[in-house]
Parts: structure tokens; C-alpha cells; sequence
């Protein structure tokens, strides 16, 4: 391979900046770019260690650097490496990089070191997928499962379903190159006795992804009420901060405001929408009903009352959107006089949690961060003890596996011929090493790998 090059850290000012190489001439390369304080040849210097000096070109100094070395096959990618730590800045490090192409290496692609400790045989797919995730992690919980399947956690897991299986195809190998052994009735037996206990492990991965899924991508909340029932203060108050107008003019929000927030590890993706009322104009109608979208696709609806007026007609819309949803109500403004209580059976029937609040002086905010956390079990989600899939590809593929399974299970009971039952078994193999890479095509791999970010 190449000696390819990037810039690993973000663009912009910082204290430092880092260009990484990584390839067979990384170190002749850097032999010509680099005049250390105290200089070695590259035979006496130890892999892991860090040497001080200046990077040059024609003579000039460009910069006062320090150099990582690593060696192969002791590396990120299990080649010979370096990273050159350089003044943070836009112009030394971009020069810094364009010395090294000109010195022999190539600029690498998105995720191609990573992609090179794939291909090396350094990680499987599944933990180079990984690394995905920790980059783009938005809450502590997302990061630390990121972490685990880097460390290969659902990778050990995988392989040992693998292995479950692998055991009881020996016996099947044998049946089928030995038939005047008439083994076939103690081989079914075990064929099914692995099915059940393989399944068992892969659906409950299956289902795990229900947890994977708030983990990475949060739960999708939708704030709704009437104009001027309170939305915008929820939000502001949920924030900490005032990220939406509040006035005492209705209908000041017109179109959706979208905002993170973390919940017990977990993000929210939090979505403050237009009021739900008769639209006075096509602007408003127009965000009204992005409004009612918005809220059939949510995980959540947090549907806001001002509990100082009765129910109005768009009040009961409002309560007929969130029936069968998972819904929190709120009753708002309790600092004023109060018309609607919790016991109003209106609100009953929509929804089993309501909430008083008064989101102007934050009032009730961790009452509603309790509800949520109940509401979604947020802390049986034990990632210390659990493998979580997060990965929508690797759910597919596990899913995938399962009907196999089935469908295997169907050709043992209907007594199938071994060789029959061999092919469907293989087929679970081939969905499982899709998951950690070693069955997967090269269109996917670059696929994968296309979602990096350039130096990683």
C-alpha cells in the first residue's frame, strides 16, 4: 500500500495541530521533512516515543514540531506511522501536509487509516464502525457504548454465536462425507438444540437495538399546544437558556425550533412547534401543519395547557393527536389561578402523565425530567451489563439471521436431507460475518468508510 497522508484535526485555531502518516515510506518521508535536536537513525528509535525538532523545507524552518513515532505492527493501522504535532492554524498546518505529498506520500481518503487497520486485520468491521460512534457521540451514554463495541465487546459476542454454530457443523461435515454412519437423528437433535440457543442470543440483540436506538439517536420530542399556552418557555427552560421568543402575543412561534438536550445520558431531540390553532395566514397554516406531522412521527409528545382557561376546541384536537402516543401533559401557568386540574377526566383519557408546572419560573422541570425517565425505563438501560446494538446495519443483519434460523429449524423437523440443512446454515454464518466484515463486499466497505471524517 501507499504512504498516505491527512490532517487529523478539525480545521480552524488551536493550540496544536496534527498531520498523521501512515504506509511503508512514512519514515524516509519524514526523514526528509523533519531535523530533530538529537538525530537517529529510525532503527534506534523505539516505537511510542516522541521526538522534538523543526520541520524544513529547502532549508526554512516551518514549524517547531513534535513527532510520535509508531511502528509497525504496534500502530493504529499496524503499519509504520507518525503524527506530526504542529502550532495549531490553518496555514502551518495545510503547509505541513503539502510538504509531505511532495515528499512522496498521497493524500489519504475519509476513514482510510481506519479503513487500513480493517484491512490489516487490526479491528473488524464492527469496531471500525465503532469509531464512528464515538466521534459523533451527543451524550455520555452514546460514547460509552461506542467505546464498548470498540473494545470489541458485541464482536466477542458474535464470534461466540459463530462458534455454536461451527461446533455442531463439524457433525454435519461428517454425516454428509460419511453416510453409511447412520448418525442423522443425533445430528438433528443437536442442529436443534443450537438453533434454539442461537436464536435466543440473537433476539435478544434484536431486541436490544429499542434501547441502541434512543441511545444514539435520542427520542425524538415534540413540544405542541395552543399559541401562547406556553411552548416556548418549556423550551426555554428545558435549555436553560432563552433559544426561543416568548411575548404575550400569540402565535409568535411560526415555523419548528429544534434543540439537544440530555436527559440522564440520553439525548432529546426537543422540537418547539407552532401553535395549533386556526390559521390566520398561509405562513402560519403552513407551520401549523408541519406542526401536526411532526407529532405523529415523535416518540414523544409533550402537549402544553394553560391551566388558568378551559378546554378550548383546539385543546381537544390537541388531545386527540396525543391518544394511543406515548404523551406527557402539562398544565401550565400554576403561579396564576387555575381553571384545569389533573383529575379533569378529559385529560385522563389522553394520557396517564400529567404534570403541573409553570415553565416561565421553572417550576416542575424535574418532575418532567422524572416522567420521561420512567416514561422510556431510561435507567434499566445498564450499559455496564448489556450489549446495546446501535447500528441499523447490523440490526438488519442480525434480523436477517434470525429468519434463517427459522427457516433452518423448518428443514430439520420436515427431515430434510444434511446437505439440505448445511445450506441454510451457512446462509446464518454469512449474515453474522457481513456484521464483523469478513463476508462483506468491497462496495460496503467503501460505503463504511465514506461516512469518516478525512484523518481518521
Amino acid at each position: 500500500m501507499s504512504t498516505i497522508a491527512s490532517i487529523s484535526t478539525a480545521p480552524g485555531i488551536g493550540g496544536i495541530g496534527i498531520v498523521r502518516m501512515s504506509g511503508k515510506d512514512c519514515f524516509s518521508i519524514l526523514d526528509k521533512i523533519f531535523e530533530p535536536k538529537n538525530r537517529q537513525n529510525i532503527e534506534q528509535i523505539k516505537g511510542y516515543s516522541i521526538k522534538y525538532g523543526n520541520i524544513v523545507e529547502k532549508g526554512e524552518i516551518v514549524d517547531e514540531v513534535l513527532v510520535s513515532y509508531f511502528k509497525a505492527p504496534k500502530s493504529y493501522t499496524t503499519e509504520n506511522m507518525c503524527e506530526i504535532n504542529s502550532h495549531g492554524g490553518n496555514i502551518i498546518i495545510r503547509r505541513i501536509l503539502e510538504i509531505c505529498l511532495k515528499n512522496g506520500a498521497e493524500l489519504a481518503e475519509p476513514g482510510e487509516f481506519t479503513k487500513r487497520a480493517f484491512l490489516n486485520g487490526r479491528i473488524d468491521l464492527l469496531q471500525a464502525e465503532s469509531v464512528i460512534d464515538v466521534i459523533h457521540a451527543k451524550s455520555e451514554r452514546e460514547a460509552k457504548t461506542g467505546i464498548k463495541q470498540l473494545e470489541g465487546v458485541l464482536s466477542k459476542q458474535i464470534a461466540e454465536i459463530k462458534q455454536n454454530i461451527l461446533d455442531v457443523m463439524v457433525n454435519i461435515e461428517v454425516a454428509i462425507d460419511y453416510p453409511e454412519y447412520d448418525v442423522d437423528d443425533v445430528t438433528n437433535q443437536q442442529i436443534l438444540e443450537m438453533l434454539v440457543k442461537v436464536e435466543e442470543k440473537l433476539v435478544k440483540l434484536e431486541r436490544s437495538f429499542d434501547n441502541g436506538k434512543i441511545i444514539k439517536e435520542g427520542i425524538k420530542t415534540a413540544i405542541i399546544g395552543k399559541p401562547n399556552a406556553g411552548k416556548s418557555s418549556l423550551l426555554n427552560a428545558i435549555l436553560k437558556e432563552d433559544r426561543a421568543i416568548v411575548t404575550e402575543y400569540e402565535g409568535t412561534t411560526r415555523d419548528t425550533i429544534e434543540e439537544f438536550v440530555t436527559i440522564n445520558g440520553i439525548p432529546l431531540k426537543l422540537i418547539d412547534t407552532a401553535g395549533i390553532r386556526e390559521a390566520k395566514d398561509e405562513v402560519e397554516k403552513i407551520g401549523i401543519a408541519k406542526s401536526r406531522e411532526i407529532a405523529k412521527e415523535a416518540d414523544l409528545i409533550i402537549s402544553i395547557f394553560d391551566s388558568t382557561k378551559d378546554l378550548t376546541t383546539e385543546d381537544k384536537e390537541i388531545l386527540e393527536l396525543i391518544k394511543n402516543k406515548k404523551s406527557i401533559i402539562i398544565l401550565n401557568k400554576i403561579d396564576l389561578k387555575t381553571i384545569l386540574q389533573e383529575n379533569d377526566v378529559r385529560l385522563q383519557k389522553a394520557s396517564e402523565h400529567i404534570i403541573k408546572m409553570s415553565a416561565l419560573n421553572y417550576v416542575g422541570i424535574e418532575n418532567l425530567y422524572k416522567e420521561i425517565t420512567d416514561l422510556f425505563q431510561l435507567n434499566e438501560i445498564n450499559l455496564d451489563n448489556e450489549i446495546v446494538i446501535t447500528n441499523l446495519r447490523h440490526k438488519n443483519l442480525i434480523t436477517k439471521a434470525i429468519e434463517n434460523v427459522k427457516k433452518t429449524k423448518e428443514t430439520v423437523e420436515q427431515k430434510m436431507p444434511l446437505d439440505i440443512v448445511a445450506i441454510f446454515i451457512k446462509d446464518i454464518l454469512e449474515d453474522l460475518g457481513k456484521i464483523t466484515g469478513e463476508m462483506v463486499n468491497e462496495d460496503i466497505i467503501n460505503e463504511i468508510f465514506s461516512k469518516f471524517c478525512l484523518g481518521k
